[in-house]
């Protein structure tokens, strides 16, 4: 199974760049419903992406996937989805949802016309999410750490990591998820090789390449000018492949490492 690297952009020469440096999934966000109450305190990004760039970056595309993320469930949803499909999205994600019977009525209006991916980053959803996982509709998964520390009442949400609340969760789901954000190589509040060694001991198959990432890059000349994406993509595959072969002791040490970076940070 390939490890999935997700680009979040609605910039067509930005997805295009992406592609061509090693991003599987270039990621429409069109989520507003709600958001600016959940996170308007924190320095989070409110998107402002619309329909017509799924089309835009689609078009450009050569091999990478189109990744839309819509609204919560709502009585707009059907419109949605089937406006993203008739634009070309080939993975439609589903954020904030809270049971499996939402989930199979959303997968419903879906009807296999594009893959499915709930968003799971409530603690109800995680609470399923092995019965959420086994729903014919859903293909993959993607746990979303931000959304979910605010609804556990956490401070920082790499605490979900460094506990292991995480890897108990989904250490059963047979299908493939994925799991929060990472920042480059050496860098990062919690530096990417870390979160890497996270994501190979919870067996995940993607990860979103964080704002910290690209540094907030908007259009590809900034992107250009701050890294060499190529390269910065590269050094993470490096890492996670030499992951891969280390022994369950070497992971266990950079996550005790993790640990007491994000214990410090909480406490501060």
């Amino acid at each position: 199974m390939t490890f999935k690297y997700l680009f979040i952009t609605n910039q067509p020469e930005i997805a295009r760049h992406a592609e061509k440096s090693g991003i599987q999934r270039i990621f429409v966000d069109l989520e507003r419903l709600g958001k600016i109450e959940r996170q308007g305190h924190l320095d989070t990004v409110i998107s402002k992406h619309d329909f017509e760039d799924i089309g835009r970056i689609k078009d450009i595309l050569q091999s990478s996937e189109v990744l839309v993320r819509l609204n919560p469930f709502n009585k707009d949803s059907e419109y949605e989805i089937e406006r993203s499909i008739k634009y070309g999205a080939d993975i439609i994600m589903l954020p904030m949802c809270s049971s499996s019977e939402e989930i199979k009525r959303f997968g419903d209006l879906i009807n296999n016309k594009a893959k499915f991916m709930p968003l799971i980053e409530t603690k109800k959803a995680i609470d399923k999410v092995q019965l959420i996982s086994e729903l014919d509709c859903v293909d993959e998964l993607h746990i979303g750490l931000n959304d979910l520390h605010l609804d556990m009442g956490l401070n920082f949400m790499f605490e979900l990591l460094a506990s292991d609340y995480v890897l108990n969760k989904t250490c059963s789901i047979k299908k493939p998820f994925g799991v929060g954000g990472i920042a480059r190589v050496n860098t990062g509040l919690v530096p990417g090789e870390l979160v890497m060694a996270e994501q190979v001991r919870m067996q995940s198959s993607g990860v979103i390449l964080s704002r910290a990432f690209h540094q907030s890059a908007k259009t590809l000349e900034q992107l250009k000018n701050k890294i060499d994406l190529k390269l910065e993509v590269e050094k993470l595959e490096a890492i996670r492949h030499k992951y891969l072969s280390v022994p369950p002791s070497e992971l266990g040490a950079h996550h005790s490492k993790l640990k007491q970076i994000v214990n410090g940070i909480v406490k501060c």
